[in-house]
């Protein structure tokens, strides 16, 4: 909020109070800022020093030093030792925190990795070889059999707490001309990935590196670029200088749960996209940052797992032309991690989600290959014509909770990470029927790997379950092997690292808690929108003040709740289901209006059911006579009904919950019907579709009878079109049930019977979508429909067989 607004508010309040001879806490906003200032809660000052070209490399004539060569550079940063002390020590991550590594098992006694600490490198790092019998074969040897903290006497005990860093470069105007900032973000490795996805203080901003820039004709200066890299590990390495001491002799930290605690650091995790991978690994672009398979052939076999070792075995052996040839190193630059004990850049490298698989291989590639391929075998019209109707597919899905809508399709001028994921929910139907089996099925392939990958902790089971996936996506990703599309093949590094997300999953716990999606989402309140608050000039100043007051906020904040000040609700809930009264309380006269007039037969039906738990009659057998009558009943009509599970892998709230409308009213938001689709239980102990039926709702109401109240739903039923999945896209399909005469199959349901809302998809095969058409009307003129599994990750998890 601006100075102006906040004045504005302060105002309103002076005058509210004003008949009470009160006034507000702050006079203005002069003085909320300097409250804010004072506050010690969260306090990290910001500091900076400067690096620049050293005098004694310049060439000797003025003329040829280049202007880079004489730049200062500023790097402004906080002490990243105290930021892990706040984050130590907010009461808000007292149960979400772990302070030592452990193991986790299910159920089923499989081994669960779920958070860094609870995998297999916390272990190398921290717990003695006698009981470390890791897993992770991307942990070098060095890294178990040396420098485990736990053999130390003077370490012995202590929590051991590893610094997750991130940085990426950002935009925050194309309009202007100074408009990129690289910043750099700081967690701890104790946090739960929830913790760390949240938009709390579970990530921090610990500083701004610096951007060298210079005129175009140095661009390629093999100089400039080595500049370029040793100032980023220069900067880092002066950034966490202050974690160097504490990395082998402990301190005494308080912690959010009142206790204090001998803790010593380490540096954990970098996320990174490839880009960033490359600078920080000192390899060249197109190399894999974490073996040595040549860039020509990254998926083949030979290479070995980098390490600090083995690179500087080779920087020692071979001259730098050869490093950079024959291995993909950049010789004569030193990584920051050589600055500080237990730390391999190699082993660090966190999967990356976003980058590697959702804007990579999806969106960059398939995506792209799809079009090409289209191309390639129709010609350039036809083409065309096929793109144009996918696209009418993709605008007509219907509506579902959370889902982005495309109303032209895939049409972005700039794609972004969410309009990826986005995409990646309804394009498998969308290219069905338009393209040979083995393109749809490397599609599917590919997103069941990334819907496997993205959950909220793995299994031995669900790691070979993304491994098969991971195989069918290279064998049928060959029918783009061809010319015009990828006759080249498949040496991509952002493909070529998913063969690495195994040995990254044993490592770190899911990827999910390490994806670069978390600091992009940082760069808006942490960056972009402290830019857009300033004034512009010299606006850097301006950001780091404005994070450090929303620092000092958010720690105040946490304070104030584990005091408990702020447990009372300041608002009521205004959203909660409220009767419509347009409707008629009785049964037949209700019936009438909405177009069933079989209603009050459906709820005798119903309550025989209800009254009789466990009869063995089926519905088919079940006569009317045998069933309730229906007196002194009235309805009550609602026009939508929340669905309550826990869905740990998709945003949700606390410890996972997820709350989701179902909606059945004649019109929404103001505009057309919606009548949403839900999955209904039949048999807990089946998967998939064989323990599930689909409907979809036409009428939300409570039945009061005179001894009961029974919420209710009025329901048309689909019925499998086969015994499993399609074959191509491994999903279910489902057609509207009509008896003869064209009269939909309708029944009333219990509310509990329901598990959650099911989103379906037009099965259209090579059917053209009519102009007419819309994400209104699509349940409606399809006769089969695809049942999206992956619209979100409960639906995958819930529906995967």
């Amino acid at each position: 909020m601006s100075a102006g607004n906040i004045n504005t508010l302060l105002d309103l309040w002076a005058a509210s109070l004003s008949s009470h001879g009160e006034g507000p806490p702050f006079k203005n906003s002069a003085a909320l800022y300097a409250t804010i200032d004072s506050t010690s809660l969260g306090a990290v000052k910001w500091e900076s020093f400067e690096l620049s070209y050293p005098e004694r490399l310049r060439p000797a004539r003025p003329d040829d030093v280049a202007p880079w060569m004489v730049a200062k550079y500023d790097v402004w940063f906080r002490d990243v030792r105290q930021i892990a002390k706040n984050i130590l020590g907010n009461p808000e991550f007292q149960t979400q925190i772990e302070y030592g590594p452990l193991r986790t098992y299910t159920q089923d006694g499989e081994r669960e990795l779920r958070n860094v600490m609870s995998a297999d490198w916390a272990w190398s790092q921290a717990v003695s070889q006698d009981f470390c019998s890791c897993r992770c074969s991307s942990l070098t040897g060095a890294a178990i059999q040396q420098d485990i903290i736990s053999t130390y006497p003077e370490t012995f005990g202590t929590a051991f707490v590893p610094v997750i860093l991130g940085s990426d470069k950002t935009t925050v105007s194309v309009a202007t001309g100074h408009n990129e900032y690289y910043p750099l973000y700081a967690s701890l490795g104790n946090l739960h990935n929830d913790a760390r996805r949240a938009h709390g203080g579970g990530v921090v901003l610990a500083g701004f590196l610096a951007i060298p820039k210079t005129r175009k004709k140095y661009d390629d200066d093999s100089l400039f670029r080595k500049c370029r890299r040793q100032l980023f590990h220069t900067s880092l390495s002066r950034i966490l200088n202050s974690l160097k001491a504490h990395m082998t002799t402990p301190e005494v930290v308080l912690c959010g749960d009142g206790y204090y605690r001998k803790i010593i650091y380490g540096l954990g995790p970098y996320i990174a996209d490839y880009p960033e991978q490359a600078l920080l690994t000192c390899i060249v672009q197109g190399w894999c940052p974490i073996c040595t398979n040549r860039k020509s052939n990254l998926d083949g076999d030979g290479g070995v797992l980098r390490s600090r070792a083995h690179t500087e075995f080779l920087v020692a052996e071979f001259e730098l032309g050869e490093l950079w040839e024959e291995y993909g190193i950049v010789g004569d630059i030193v990584p920051f991690t050589n600055d500080f004990p237990r730390a391999d850049i190699h082993e660090l490298i966190a999967p990356d989600i976003l980058h590697q698989l959702i804007k990579g291989t999806f969106k960059d590639h398939l995506v792209t290959w799809i079009e090409l391929f289209l191309v390639a075998k129709n010609g350039k019209a036809r083409a065309k014509d096929i793109l144009t109707d996918i696209d009418r597919r993709i605008a007509v899905v219907p509506p579902f909770s959370g889902l982005r809508r495309f109303h032209k399709g895939r049409g972005f001028k700039q794609w972004t990470g969410d309009d990826s994921k986005a995409l990646m929910k309804v394009f498998l139907p969308a290219i069905h029927g338009y393209l040979p089996s083995e393109a749809v099925r490397c599609v599917a392939a590919f997103l069941e790997f990334t819907y496997f990958v993205r959950r909220e902790a793995h299994t031995p089971s669900s790691i070979d379950s993304m491994n098969h996936a991971l195989q069918r996506f290279h064998q049928y990703r060959e029918v783009f092997r061809t010319p015009g599309v990828r006759a080249e093949g498949f040496s991509l590094p952002r493909q070529h690292s998913c063969l690495h997300y195994q040995d990254r999953i044993w490592a770190f716990g899911s990827p999910n808690g390490l994806c670069s999606s978390i600091t992009e989402s940082k760069h808006i309140t942490a960056v972009k929108e402290p830019w857009r608050r300033s004034n512009r000039y010299e606006a850097l100043g301006q950001m780091l003040l404005t994070n450090q007051r929303l620092d000092k906020l958010a720690a105040s904040n946490a304070d104030f709740r584990a005091r408990g000040m702020l447990h009372d609700a300041l608002c009521v809930d205004a959203d909660s289901p409220q009767e419509r009264k347009q409707y008629p309380r009785t049964a037949q006269p209700l019936g009438d209006q909405i177009g069933c007039p079989t209603l009050p037969e459906l709820l005798r039906r119903f309550l025989f059911y209800q009254v009789n738990q466990g009869s063995n009659v089926s519905p088919a057998e079940l006569q009317l006579d045998q069933c309730p009558p229906l007196r002194n009943h009235s309805l009550r009509v609602f026009h939508s009904a929340e669905a309550v599970f826990r869905a740990p892998s998709d945003p949700t709230g606390e410890f996972g919950i997820r709350h989701e409308l179902i909606r059945a009213t004649n019109s929404w938001r103001k505009g057309p019907a919606r009548y949403d689709c839900v999955f209904v239980n039949r048999d807990s102990s089946r998967r998939g579709l064989l323990g599930m039926d689909v409907v979809r709702v036409r009428l939300l109401f409570d039945l009061h009878t005179r001894r009961e109240v029974y919420h209710c739903a009025l329901v048309h039923w689909f019925s499998r079109a086969n015994d499993g999945p399609d074959e191509d896209t491994g999903m279910w399909i489902v057609k509207p049930r009509f008896l003869r005469g064209g009269k939909p199959v309708l029944s009333v349901i219990h509310l509990d019977t329901i598990v959650r809302s099911a989103h379906l998809i037009g099965f259209s095969d090579r059917r053209r979508v009519e102009e007419g058409e819309s994400e209104h009307t699509s349940l409606d003129v399809f006769d089969r429909f695809f049942v999206n599994h992956f619209v979100d990750h409960h639906a995958f998890d819930l529906l995967h067989v």
